[in-house]
């Protein structure tokens, strides 16, 4: 996601950002929401409310590719910039390439470590895909970031 050069711009992450740092000072905090009986059912939700939104709109066109569920046929509006990762779901209009979808599975594994707290996480990272450390992880060349 790029900037619009804006101040209020990367609010959103701004405001995450204040979330999770004063979440980080309670380490236990940090510990119980990230542990795997607390994410874990997070991450289902989360693919469960990415497959709602991917089935609706995109008129059930969902496939399989790996652990990860693509629906694609989707309007622009539906997601940030090629296509969005909620869960193991990937929503997209027709970006789904071979490195697209290697790049969106490693999402994938971060909402399932993570869970619901991969939200404010994500947004705490910031909007510039070069500098937001969960894309970087994913791989920027294969998200299409680094053309």
């Amino acid at each position: 996601m790029a900037t619009d050069g804006s101040p209020s711009a990367d609010r959103p992450g701004r405001y995450a950002g204040g979330i999770v740092r004063r979440a980080s000072r309670l380490g236990w905090l940090r510990v119980v929401l990230l542990h795997p009986v607390i994410a874990r059912p997070g991450f289902w939700f989360a693919t469960a409310c990415g497959w709602a939104w991917g089935a609706v709109l995109g008129r059930f066109r969902l496939r399989r590719a790996g652990r990860l569920v693509v629906a694609s046929g989707l309007p622009k509006w539906a997601y940030g910039q090629g296509g969005t990762t909620i869960g193991a779901v990937y929503l997209t209009t027709d970006n789904a390439g071979p490195s697209v979808l290697e790049h969106e599975a490693v999402h994938a594994a971060q909402w399932k470590k993570y869970g619901l707290a991969f939200i404010p996480l994500y947004l705490d990272a910031g909007q510039d895909a070069r500098h937001n450390r969960f894309e970087i992880e994913a791989g920027l060349a294969k998200g299409g970031y680094g053309r």
